[in-house]
């Protein structure tokens, strides 16, 4: 439909909206937008392709009509462009949708899926494909430090994708990843999360063993499975495969196996083998045990589409990750401030395991803002405090936009405090990001790593921080390791 057609995107600020709207540039139609407010790396990346688009939502948006309409999953009935559209008649469509019909057609879709690991997982795998020649097709929930944006239209046969469970758009409460069609599907984990819509693990569960269920023979799955540790849902879903399946992780039985595993500074290494033969050395500029399972997922598909164990190696050698990842904000007299995405307590477990490995000796600041849909819900209150009092001090900040949720389904920060606290960890809860940045400017010591975890901006507190630190720049160093 390209050959110029005008599409106009409702909701264009999104982490995913925003790539999409410049994946439809680069393939030949003419783009505008809106938002509430449109942010970078978001704004830049429009800005830079030439798509104009509006902070505000407003029927005048509207004006030419477009041929199409994409409107986002958070996008509800009585906003102004959506009732527009809905009362012209104005052909609309989904993220998910578009990918569907324009850019996934004739391609092998390999999707990663699962509670945690798929952003990191999706880059890897697209810049292995890049780094073998493949020119890929992806788009990923973040923004790839490799390519420096969340998309490439390589034009090769694959199309690697971040396969989201969460539901499509208002009248489509299903989960993107269906949209998706995948040859290759990665499952990473599977935890209850969501908890706004699925009511429980087991309907959390269904939506992946349903996924599984549409993989053609041909192609193929692949799950951790380390049984211990991922538990029985990863099994279930895999049952319903009528194609080869494939495990990775530490255990001897799975089929790709991790051992060896050693921690070099800011340097990860270990070795794979597949099916009881050596596969390859490996080392990756990121931490933590969960990073090699990321990589193994990645590699095991890698080599199912004839990529060899060496552009593989020298790939995840030079793989830079995703922003937000462990992300080195800053350094000041001695005060580390890392930015991380963690937002539900496995990853907040990993990401304080993976902060020790690389930074040993460190007093570790445990900064957590309550912000994701599950998190701000009670869902997650009594598996929280572990995860976080494996940190030495801990603070919490205030449920994101709390006045949304009734007392009895809201998270209570203080009672999360009270709780880390019996551990035998300080906790303390501030309401603000101000109010955090003047205590931890306060209580700061040369050594300390300050390690904020939030899905969101946390209303600016690594800025707040390292400004009240006295810091100009990020120390150059740190920053070239993220």
């Amino acid at each position: 439909m390209s050959d110029g057609k005008h599409v106009h995107v409702i909701g264009i600020g999104g982490s995913a909206m925003a790539p999409l709207a410049g994946m439809l540039r680069e393939s030949g139609y003419r783009v505008t937008g809106s938002d509430a407010g449109v942010y970078p790396p978001a704004s830049t990346l429009l800005e830079s392709l030439g798509i104009s688009f509006f902070n505000s939502f407003d029927a005048v948006h509207m004006q030419p009509v477009p041929d199409l309409a994409v409107i986002g999953n958070i996008i509800a009935r009585g906003n102004p462009e959506l009732e527009e559209v809905l009362d012209r008649k104005i052909p609309y469509r989904s993220l998910p949708e578009i990918l569907e019909e324009v850019f996934l057609p004739g391609k092998h879709s390999i999707v990663v899926s699962g509670t945690h690991g798929k952003t990191t997982t999706t880059a890897m795998l697209a810049w292995i494909f890049e780094t073998a020649g493949k020119k890929p097709n992806f788009l990923v929930g973040g923004v790839a430090e490799n390519f420096g944006k969340s998309y490439g239209l390589g034009g090769g046969a694959e199309f690697i994708l971040e396969g989201d469970e969460y539901e499509t758009a208002f009248w489509d409460r299903g989960p993107k990843f269906f949209h998706y069609h995948p040859d290759d599907l990665i499952i990473t984990s599977l935890e209850y999360d969501h908890a706004d819509i699925y009511p429980d693990f087991e309907t959390y569960q269904l939506a992946f063993r349903r996924l599984v269920n549409v993989v053609p023979r041909r192609g193929r799955v692949v799950i951790w499975g380390d049984a211990e540790e991922s538990g029985p849902a990863l099994r279930r879903a895999a049952e319903k495969a009528l194609c080869p399946v494939e495990t990775y992780g530490f255990g001897a039985a799975n089929d790709w196996v991790a051992s060896d595993f050693a921690v070099e500074g800011d340097k990860m290494r270990f070795r794979v083998a597949h099916r009881a033969k050596p596969f390859g050395k490996f080392a990756l500029v990121a931490t933590g045990r969960h990073n090699a399972m990321n990589a193994m997922a990645a590699m095991a598909v890698a080599d199912g589409r004839g990529i060899s164990s060496e552009v593989i190696a020298k790939a995840l050698a030079t793989f830079r990750s995703v922003k937000r990842r462990m992300d080195v904000k800053g350094e000041v007299g001695g005060v580390l401030v890392v930015d991380d995405f963690a937002h539900h307590p496995t990853a907040v477990k990993a990401t304080i395991e993976a902060a020790r490995g690389r930074w040993p000796g460190r007093r570790l600041w445990a900064i957590l803002e309550p912000r994701s849909n599950s998190m701000r819900r009670k869902v997650f209150q009594e598996a929280l405090p572990k995860a976080l009092a494996l940190g030495d001090r801990v603070i919490l900040g205030g449920v994101f936009r709390a006045q949304q949720l009734g007392d009895e389904s809201r998270l209570d920060p203080e009672s999360v405090a009270e709780s880390v606290r019996a551990l035998g960890k300080d906790a303390r809860v501030y309401p603000s990001s101000d109010a955090i940045a003047e205590h931890l400017a306060a209580e700061a010591r040369a050594g300390d790593l300050f390690l904020i975890m939030s899905n969101g901006s946390f209303d600016g507190l690594c800025e707040k921080l390292l400004k009240k630190l006295g810091a100009a720049v990020p120390v150059a160093s740190e920053a070239k390791t993220r």
